[in-house]
């Protein structure tokens, strides 16, 4: 499966691809997309979108891993973050992709394994898990780390189909045998 990390901004949206086959996680690409502030706002909207829409044809992901909002002091940024975001899962959903968001602390604790991490400490450890040669940009890092998050959870989803006892399955069971539902 190929993953499409999103760390999206209004001014700078990083990206980053890995493929999951089993257990390995294999860095594809990665980048980052900015926004020419001199550009009227929604000029920079459309090219995020179409940007986006590039790599996904370039290299036909079937998810679309993004970073949920983060709350900033200025409510101004929080929109503009908002519609970068809302361009970037509008682009996924048209080209068919699965979407997915995680918060900050969840990207942090599957890639380094705890949530108090730095944006330094994320960038090394991306590096090291997909074996880069040098430290990707700091938002094409972040990108790769929720995309790191998404494999990870697709280990942790994919364990608990194959398991017999699903907690759907057992309360089921336990309704089967609770008197009210005979």
């Amino acid at each position: 499966m190929i993953i499409l990390g999103i760390d999206p901004g209004s001014r700078i949206t990083g990206f980053g691809l890995v493929k999951k086959s089993g257990n390995n996680t294999a860095h594809l690409e990665n980048g980052t997309l900015f926004l020419d502030s001199k550009e009227q706002y929604k000029d920079r909207l459309v090219y995020l979108y179409q940007e986006i829409q590039a790599l996904v044809n370039a290299f036909q992901p079937e998810a679309l891993a993004i970073e949920n909002i983060f709350y900033h002091k200025n409510p101004k940024s929080v929109q503009k973050l908002g519609e970068a975001r809302g361009v970037a899962i509008l682009a996924g959903a048209i080209s068919g992709l699965s979407i997915f968001e995680y918060t900050p602390l969840e990207v942090k604790k599957a890639v380094t394994g705890h949530g108090n991490a730095t944006k330094e400490q994320v960038q090394y450890m991306v590096r090291r898990l997909l074996n880069l040669k040098d430290l990707a940009e700091e938002n094409a890092s972040d990108a790769l780390g929720v995309a790191l998050c998404h494999a990870h959870s697709c280990n942790h989803m994919n364990s608990d189909l194959n398991k017999a006892t699903t907690p759907t399955n057992r309360a089921q069971e336990l309704l089967k045998k609770a008197n009210f539902y005979r």
